[in-house]
């Protein structure tokens, strides 16, 4: 009788783990948009941190453990690390989702952090069959250490355009509106941060925003920062906002 209770117990026991892996992972907001080569799904997981499903393709932005528990998540065809902070570069999140073949596209700052990565600089440009990876500059110009240097130099972080089907999606990164965000092409889709003292202000994600006008704006990484300010500094615009829980 002992033995069959405690069976029993193992059975409930799995049974409702099985459930919460299930839910943890349904509990993440989702939008879908379509392209000229079938669905993108952004997964919106927390913070700086998200995951593109592009067709068959599984793309990870900044994987951080304290976000998700990635032993549950879809493994990486790629993944994306913009810098070498806590809260957006964590070793253990990229192992659990990282495959054979899994390509890694880290910044500068993040050089010889991760095996078998891939250094993209600022400005270059790597493709992965029907899907192109941009790195663009992330930086500070008026936010700044105490103790003087900048919290995102120029030169160390990226963010990157992602091309698939038609479609361009900016992930900024850390950064400010910095004047290279004037010279971003036909964005569908930008996620801009917006927390200080470490990136911007609204005004400053608006004034961002407005030098290349994406068709739809989501803040992140926005901290304590009441996303509803900026939905008001743009509402007079074509710019749609979205805002997530990206906190």
């Amino acid at each position: 009788m002992k033995t069959f209770g405690l069976i029993l117990m193992m059975l409930l026991f799995a049974l409702t783990g099985n459930s919460q892996s299930a839910n943890s992972v349904k509990a993440f907001e989702k939008d879908t948009f379509q392209t000229g080569k079938g669905n993108v799904v952004i997964t919106f997981i927390g913070h700086g941190t998200l995951m593109i499903e592009a067709g068959k393709h599984v793309i990870h932005i900044d994987p951080v453990s304290r976000e998700a528990d990635y032993s549950l998540l879809p493994k990486a065809e790629i993944i994306l690390i913009t810098h070498e902070h806590g809260d957006h570069l964590d070793k253990k999140a990229v192992a659990l989702i990282t495959l054979p073949q899994t390509k890694t596209i880290v910044s500068q700052s993040c050089k010889g952090q991760i095996d078998n990565s891939l250094v993209l600089l600022n400005g270059e440009t790597k493709a992965f069959g029907d899907i192109k990876i941009e790195a663009v500059p992330a930086y500070n110009i008026v936010n700044k250490r105490p103790d003087g240097p900048s919290y995102h130099p120029k030169g160390n972080g990226n963010g990157y355009v992602i091309n698939y089907g038609g479609k361009r999606i900016y992930i900024a990164g850390d950064t400010e509106n910095i004047p290279e965000m004037a010279n971003l092409k036909h964005i569908d889709i930008a996620f801009l941060p917006m927390n200080l003292p470490y990136t911007m202000t609204p005004q400053m994600v608006a004034d961002g925003a407005k030098s290349f006008m994406p068709g739809i704006l989501y803040p992140y990484h926005y901290g304590e920062t009441n996303p509803q300010l900026l939905v008001d500094l743009l509402k007079d615009t074509s710019i749609k906002v979205r805002v997530r829980k990206m906190k």
